[in-house]
């Protein structure tokens, strides 16, 4: 558990801009807006980076201070306990993983017009015609059992061609930002520790992944 002073530490410096990149921040820059003395706001500094919530650099005109991927999941945890104290009708889910390696199955349907105008219209956004792929780690695996009643939009199946292509569900989330879903089709050969996410864009390149990179997904429904 992180300590309050940490977390209230760690939250002036998001507000400051350390979410988007490393800032200038001195110990008497922090000290000030805290209201504690610089060599308490020193201790508090090195008590983040010893837990790799922030990382530190020295250049010629001072110190710059940058929150980690760790120090923002700790952020989004108090903030996801704020949801639930404030508006217990509204839940957050995050779910965790590595990205893997999918067997195109993803890209095929996506190139399919038909199941694209309905994921377009189902989600708000045109999908990039293949999936990011996730392989949950055991955690994830619980919580995604607890998400069959959270908000999936159906895809009906259709016909085309003399073919049958079967139905979906999907599921609205997000990743760093970036507008996605979760795509359970009605066939599939994943298990229950794997999802497929669709966005507007092709996810690997925007957020330079690579496989076995660790991702988070966030849902939140009411």
């Amino acid at each position: 558990m992180v300590e309050a002073e940490d977390l209230q530490s760690l939250k002036t410096i998001a507000l400051l801009g350390g979410c988007r990149g490393p800032i200038w921040l001195s110990s008497q820059s922090l000290g000030n807006v805290l209201g504690i003395s610089p060599q308490t706001a020193s201790r508090r500094l090195i008590a983040l980076e010893r837990q790799q919530f922030v990382v530190r650099s020295m250049k010629s005109d001072g110190q710059y201070v940058a929150i980690t991927r760790e120090g923002e999941q700790a952020l989004k945890r108090e903030y996801a306990d704020y949801v639930r104290i404030f508006n217990p009708e509204r839940r957050q889910y995050t779910l965790a993983g590595t990205v893997i390696s999918g067997l195109g199955e993803g890209r095929y349907y996506m190139s399919i017009p038909h199941y694209k105008e309905q994921f377009g219209a189902s989600l708000g956004f045109e999908p990039f015609p293949g999936t990011l792929n996730i392989r949950l780690d055991a955690t994830s695996i619980q919580i995604r059992k607890q998400l069959d009643h959270a908000g999936w939009i159906d895809i009906p199946g259709f016909t085309a061609d003399e073919r049958t292509f079967g139905g979906a569900r999907v599921l609205p989330c997000r990743i760093r930002g970036y507008r996605c879903g979760i795509v359970v089709p009605s066939r599939t050969h994943y298990p229950e520790d794997i999802v497929e996410v669709i966005a507007g864009c092709e996810l690997r390149k925007a957020l330079n992944l690579n496989d076995n990179d660790t991702i988070e997904v966030e849902i939140t429904h009411d």
